[in-house]
C-alpha cells in the first residue's frame, strides 16, 4: 500500500435493521398515542379541579400533567419521524431527535418542580394561607389521575427501555403517578385531621420527587448532545486492543460518541505496516470491526477506520506543525 493509498471503511447497515426499527417505531407511536389520550383527558379534569378546590398539590399535578401532554405529543412526533430511513441529507435519519425531545421534557419538568417549591413556600410562610375548598372533590380527582397514570404505565412499561424518547415518556407518567398518590394522601389527611397546610407540603413533595428525575434525564441528554464517550467504554483500552491487531503499528485520533440510544459510533486513524496488499488491509479492517463489535462491554457496530501507512503524514498533522 503506497503512502497515497489511505483507506477508510464505514460499516454498512443492513436494510432489515431499518425495517425492524420502523416496526418498533410504529409500536412506540401507538403506545404513546394511547397514553396521550388518557393523560389529555385527565389533564382537563385536573385543571378544573384545581380551580374549584384551590389545591396547590392538584395544581402542581395538573402542571406536571400538562408537561406530560407536551412531552407525549413531542414523543409521538419523534417516534413517527424516527421511522423514516436515513437519506443523503440526514445520514442518521431522525434518530437524534429523541435526545432533543428528552432534553426539552426535562427542562419543562424542572420548571414545574421549581415553581411548585416556590409556591409551597409562599403558601406555608406567606401572610395568608390558601384554603382547600372541597377535600372530597380533591380526593376524587386524585384517584382519577392515579387510575389514568396506572393505565399509562401499563401501556409504556414494556418498551420503556427501548430508547431515550420512550424512557422520557415513561418517566413522565411515573412521576405523575407519584404526584397523584401524593394528591390522594393529601386529601385523606385534610379530610381526617383537618391540616389545611398539608396541601402546600404535598405540593412541595411532588416537586421534590420530580426534580431529581428531570435532572437525571437532562444529564443523559447532555451526554449525547456533547458527544461524550459512551458510558462503560474506555478509549485507552480500545486503543491498546486495536494496536494488538496484526500489521497495526499505532492508533490515534480515536473518537467515540452516541448518535442516539443504542447507536454508539467510533472513528480512528490506524497506522499500519508499509507495503500491505489490499487483501491484508481488508483483513485488518475486518479484525478491527469485529474487535469493536464483540470484545468490549459496549458493542459498537458503526465504525470508521482510516488506514495510514507508516510515515504517512495526514493533512491534519501537517496543519498542526505548520
Amino acid at each position: 500500500m503506497s503512502p497515497d493509498d489511505s483507506h477508510s471503511v464505514a460499516n454498512a447497515v443492513d436494510p432489515t435493521d431499518y425495517n425492524d426499527a420502523a416496526e418498533t417505531g410504529r409500536s412506540h407511536q401507538r403506545r404513546l398515542m394511547m397514553t396521550l389520550a388518557l393523560t389529555g383527558t385527565v389533564l382537563i379534569a385536573e385543571i378544573i379541579g384545581a380551580i374549584v378546590t384551590s389545591s396547590l398539590v392538584l395544581l402542581v399535578d395538573a402542571g406536571h400533567m400538562l408537561t406530560d401532554v407536551l412531552v407525549l405529543i413531542a414523543s409521538s412526533v419523534t417516534a413517527a419521524l424516527m421511522r423514516r430511513k436515513p437519506n443523503a441529507r440526514r445520514t442518521w435519519g431522525w434518530a437524534r431527535l429523541e435526545v432533543l425531545t428528552a432534553a426539552v421534557g426535562a427542562f419543562a419538568l424542572l420548571g414545574v418542580g421549581l415553581y411548585a417549591l416556590l409556591e409551597a413556600g409562599v403558601r406555608l410562610f406567606g401572610a395568608s394561607q390558601a384554603q382547600v375548598h372541597d377535600t372530597g372533590l380533591l380526593l376524587g380527582f386524585g384517584l382519577l389521575g392515579l387510575a389514568a397514570n396506572a393505565g399509562s404505565i401499563l401501556i409504556l412499561a414494556a418498551q420503556s427501555h427501548d430508547n431515550m424518547n420512550m424512557r422520557a415518556a415513561f418517566l413522565e407518567v411515573m412521576n405523575d403517578a407519584l404526584g397523584s398518590v401524593v394528591v390522594v394522601i393529601s386529601a385523606i389527611v385534610m379530610m381526617t385531621v383537618g391540616w389545611q397546610w398539608f396541601d402546600a407540603v404535598a405540593g412541595a413533595i411532588v416537586a421534590v420527587l420530580m426534580i431529581p428525575r428531570a435532572a437525571k434525564l437532562l444529564h443523559k441528554a447532555a451526554v449525547v448532545l456533547l458527544e461524550e464517550t459512551p458510558r462503560g467504554l474506555d478509549l485507552e483500552l480500545v486503543r491498546e486492543h486495536m494496536q494488538r491487531v496484526q500489521h497495526v503499528v499505532a492508533v490515534h485520533d480515536v473518537h467515540a460518541s452516541t448518535v442516539a440510544t443504542g447507536m454508539p459510533i467510533l472513528t480512528a486513524h490506524v497506522v499500519v505496516e508499509r507495503g500491505l496488499s489490499m487483501e491484508q488491509a481488508a483483513a485488518v479492517l475486518d479484525q478491527l470491526r469485529h474487535c469493536l463489535i464483540e470484545h468490549f462491554e459496549v458493542s459498537i457496530p458503526h465504525t470508521t477506520f482510516q488506514l495510514e501507512p507508516e510515515g504517512y503524514a495526514s493533512q491534519e498533522e501537517t496543519a498542526l506543525h505548520e
